[in-house]
């Protein structure tokens, strides 16, 4: 197999998942500012923050139909081209009109992009790669996520440590949604030199095109071999329906990877992430110059783990990696929870956030996604996955939108929870994923996506 041409796509692809990092990075180093420039209530701040998720949630809707359309490849330069307007228009220029509603219209735009990448990119990686390194060639994806989530942090802070309150407040914020401009450049150039999708291509019925391809990365014997087992599972004389998603060998696959995907956002990850800078500051007592370097610690630990997920995901297994993850998480959250139960934040709670922040980035980030990509039957993937994704998403929404309405509620505000309530819910749903996870989860190591395919039929 010629690794180079395979690797060389994988990073490509995983661009997309860069600047899902890189925009879930910058909403937390701006909303600090500009929830004061804008004076947000927690409502708005809400909306603000998670309004590109409604984009989100449309954008993964709808992929499946773009890239059944038109393609993976294609499919990724118009998130390419979204990412591009949104970034430019969040960080509009303080001598033009900006205003709340035009800054949630250009998030929902890069909401469109994100949406759209993060079904396709998984999808194409997974579609190239054989089944022996599958598992780590997907989590470059998720590598990519935490890789611009940690440079994001590391432009934030440099923009945003001039010690100028006043320059941050009104300016600062608009250069940390210009500065994602450079990466959503480099990813529109970049993807003009990566090849179409092969299974794709044989949907399509260019069967010599989708040769052509698979010779290029996995040489001529393994093509042949790659190029029959891919046919075998796709009847190309009818077209996949949207109605084959609720057919009676189907459905149950589609609940379950919509439930698993949605189960990743209960876990309470993108609170953290959304919402760090005001959790380091309100809820762990940290003053405004300390919450910049404190993200820059979770990023590290965040990438550092997400390595770790790479090398044993294709060694251990999916299954084992989430299992863990999840006792990890729990006790993550029991800690901060305890402390701030108690009173006694400090230390103990910054640990306990980054416990669970590195469980995360060792199970339920990369693992999903891998598996999210894998299980869907070759038929019917980029619809099924565009479903799951969507579900993701709009489970995104709800979290973001709702975490600053239960941190300042009565109950959360009370002497019993004070500032613990919502860690313990998301403790809920990890506990939850574990269950679900041991019950219908298959192990696909090692198994071709056609292989993963006839295991479903199977049950």
């Amino acid at each position: 197999m010629k690794k180079q041409n395979l690797l060389l796509i994988t990073v490509v692809c995983s661009l997309g998942g860069l600047l899902f990092g890189y925009d879930t990075g910058v909403i937390n180093g701006t909303q600090f500012y500009f929830s004061k420039y804008f004076e947000l209530d927690a409502m708005m701040k809400g909306w603000v923050v998670s309004s590109a998720l409604v984009g989100c949630f449309v954008g993964a809707l709808f992929s499946g139909l773009i890239s059944k359309a038109y393609g993976r490849k294609n499919s990724l330069i118009l998130s390419a081209v979204l990412f591009t307007i949104s970034a430019w228009g969040s960080g509009l220029p303080s001598f033009l009109p900006q205003s709340i509603p035009l800054l949630v219209f250009f998030r929902i735009l890069g909401g469109l992009g994100i949406g759209i990448a993060s079904m396709n990119a998984p999808t194409y990686i997974a579609e190239l790669s054989p089944a022996a390194i599958r598992g780590k060639m997907v989590t470059y994806y998720q590598l990519a996520i935490v890789v611009g989530f940690f440079v994001v942090f590391l432009a934030t802070y440099a923009i945003g440590n001039s010690g100028d309150y006043e320059y941050n407040l009104n300016q600062g914020w608009r250069l940390m949604f210009w500065s994602e401009l450079i990466p959503c450049l480099i990813f529109l150039f970049l993807l003009f030199v990566v090849p179409k999708s092969p299974r794709w291509l044989i949907l399509k019925g260019r069967d010599e095109e989708a040769k052509m391809i698979l010779a290029q990365l996995h040489g001529e014997s393994m093509a042949e071999k790659e190029f029959s087992e891919i046919c075998l599972s796709i009847d190309k004389t009818d077209k996949p329906t949207i109605g084959e998603l609720f057919a009676k060998g189907i459905l149950p696959i589609v609940l379950i990877g919509s439930a698993l995907s949605a189960l990743q956002q209960l876990t309470g990850i993108n609170a953290v992430l959304y919402y760090g800078a005001d959790i380091f500051e309100k809820a762990l007592g940290f003053g405004q110059e300390d919450v910049l370097k404190q993200q820059l610690l979770l990023a590290g630990v965040n990438l550092l783990c997400t390595f770790i997920a790479m090398g044993t995901v294709d060694k251990f297994g999916r299954k084992p990696l989430i299992y863990l993850g999840c006792i990890g998480m729990t006790i993550g959250f029991l800690m901060l929870g305890i402390t701030l139960m108690n009173g006694q934040v400090g230390l103990v709670s910054l640990v306990g956030i980054l416990v669970f922040i590195g469980s995360f980035a060792l199970s339920m980030g990369p693992v999903v996604w891998v598996l999210l990509s894998e299980m869907f039957p070759n038929r019917i993937r980029s619809l099924a996955m565009s479903v799951a994704v969507a579900a993701q998403w709009g489970m995104n929404y709800v979290v973001s939108q709702s975490f600053p309405l239960i941190v300042e509620s009565d109950a959360n505000q009370g002497p019993f929870w004070n500032q613990s309530l919502p860690y313990f819910i998301f403790i809920g749903f990890i506990l939850i994923t574990l269950v679900l996870t041991y019950r219908f989860i298959p192990e696909t190591k090692g198994k071709s996506l056609e292989e993963v395919e006839d295991f479903w039929m199977k049950r």
